[in-house]
């Protein structure tokens, strides 16, 4: 079988490819034009971030079976598209995560004192002693958005220093946290209180220009701001306006929305610094995600093993038939709950009961656990180390069997703990083998978990679905489904529209101002 290496990697990870009889095609800087005109030749893909694997791109990789990438983020990866086409897709996540932390860490010393500014001018030929006073970390306030393995690692050793660490995170418990030496935080906290800011988040719709003009404006005088994570958490053009103020102080980014930043204005800046995208640029994390994806390929071509994917569990061929509609079910129940609850996350419970009782339950409940922890962490959990994330932030994953009849032959139910709350969902398959959500907390529907859905909270009275319906006509959003429960005549009840396309936030907040509405939230599945 044929291996295509696209981008540069270790000569280690070539290596066991070709000890494992593979035949491999190492390259480097591969262009998406390239790709496609030999891709129908190879079984396997290897990439880093330079190599685009689009729809178009797998439409013409007849024989491809698996993508790997030398790395954690996987935002250039289409992956609906190859999991439409039976491509699994791996990655190698914590290959990098020390060398990451330490650049972050790096990067936060070089803006607290102006080193790279510094070293130009001493080779200018200067000596400005004065202008480059920098300012101590030691008992200064870091705010860490997002404590995953990275962000974990960067408050470990700043706290190490003496500095004060604010984290925000929505799936930290405050024991976890406590037991960290972190104080948890809201993210209006860690914009007041902050000296210093880094994120360490995946970019998703949230979190895509969370630090701008009006969070910044929320900030200290002077504070620094860090991104070592993703280009487009931090608005750049905001940025720029708040640097050129003084508000902000100094900022120090590894990556760009639009990379290379091609002459980007931040760089004109002397509060500004930057590195090439150098966050898991050491020898070491080469060789250890290189080392990673090879080992992974060899496993799947070879032995049939499937180690850190994202779009497929580690199930034996032949119980896939059976397993693949509960692990459909249970990721999509966990992705519904999974954004309608509120608070740090302390424990995910998951119950079998009828045939999914007697069935492979660990694929369905690691699905289930990726599907509640998707939302937020995004490309960064798969079905491998979504248990590990769970354990890292304190969460309990408990499962369970029940022998109680139920007019369902099938039934997992899914709740989940998240301050003094429980939210929960009840699950089953139609007879087509669909996934079907047929009760969330106390309200019965029947509920395909698919798609654009808003879900609403509301008191059973009349005029409440009409009101609503009447605003998304008159913004030309279709609704294609519309399920609802109540707990009882006139008291509380819910509602789940699917809806053709996203309904914007201005658009929710009307409908939040409906008589009757107690509730509104939109899930995207």
């Amino acid at each position: 079988m044929k291996v295509l290496i696209s981008d540069n990697l270790s000569a280690r990870g070539v290596e066991i490819l070709k000890k494992a009889g593979l035949e491999v095609d190492a390259r480097s800087k591969t262009s998406v034009e390239e790709i496609e005109k030999i891709i129908g030749d190879y079984d396997a893909l290897i990439i880093r971030s330079a190599t685009k694997v689009t729809a178009g791109l797998l439409e013409k990789a007849g024989k491809l079976k698996v993508i790997g990438r030398a790395g954690s983020g996987l935002d250039n990866v289409d992956i609906p598209a190859a999991t439409k086409k039976g491509v699994v897709v791996m990655n190698t996540p914590g290959g990098n995560t020390v060398t990451t932390a330490e650049h972050t860490i790096g990067m936060i010393f070089a803006c607290a004192r102006m080193l790279p500014q510094a070293y130009a001018s001493l080779k200018a030929g200067k000596w400005e002693k004065k202008k480059f006073e920098g300012v101590e970390l030691y008992d200064k306030t870091l705010g860490i958005v997002g404590l995953g393995a990275i962000g974990g690692v960067v408050a470990n050793r700043c706290g190490a220093m003496g500095m004060k660490i604010l984290a925000f995170d929505p799936f930290i418990s405050a024991e976890k946290a406590k037991q960290l030496g972190i104080e948890l935080a809201d993210l209006e906290t860690i914009w007041k209180r902050s000296d210093f800011i880094t994120v360490h988040t995946p970019k998703t719709k949230e979190t895509a220009g969370m630090i701008n003009k009006d969070t910044i404006a929320k900030m200290k005088d002077g504070v620094r701001i860090i991104n070592c994570a993703r280009g487009g958490i931090v608005n750049e053009s905001d940025l720029y306006e708040a640097l050129k103020s003084g508000k902000v102080g100094g900022a120090a980014f590894d990556v760009f929305e639009k990379e290379p930043p091609e002459n980007h204005p931040l760089l004109t800046l002397d509060n500004f610094i930057a590195t090439p995208h150098l966050g898991a640029s050491t020898k070491e994390a080469q060789e250890n995600v290189a080392t990673a994806v090879a080992e992974q390929i060899v496993d799947y071509l070879v032995a049939g093993t499937v180690r850190n994917a994202v779009n497929v569990p580690s199930v034996p061929a032949d119980q896939l038939p059976t397993l693949s509609p509960y692990i459909n079910l249970a990721e999509r129940m966990g992705l519904f709950i999974g954004q309608l609850a509120e608070g740090g996350l302390t424990q995910v419970a998951v119950e079998y009961s009828g045939e999914a009782s007697n069935i492979k339950q660990e694929p369905i409940t690691l699905a289930a656990l990726k599907g509640v922890l998707t939302p937020t962490l995004q490309e960064n959990v798969n079905y491998v180390n979504a248990p590990l994330i769970a354990k890292d932030r304190g969460i309990e994953v408990k499962v369970s069997k029940s022998s109680e009849a139920t007019e369902y032959t099938s039934l997992v139910i899914l709740r989940l703990r998240a301050g003094d709350k429980v939210v929960s969902a009840a699950g089953t398959l139609n007879s087509r083998k669909e996934a079907r959500i047929i009760q969330v907390d106390n309200f019965p529907m029947e509920t395909v978990p698919a798609g654009d859905m808003l879900v609403l909270m509301n008191n059973d009275k009349p005029g409440v679905i009409g009101g609503i319906g009447t605003i998304l006509g008159q913004n030309g959003i279709n609704i294609s489904r519309m399920q609802f429960g109540r707990e009882s005549q006139g008291g509380r009840a819910m509602s789940v529209v699917s809806v053709d396309s996203p309904i914007s936030d201005g658009l929710m907040d009307k409908i939040r101002q409906l008589p009757n509405v107690l509730s509104a939230k939109m899930i995207r599945i």
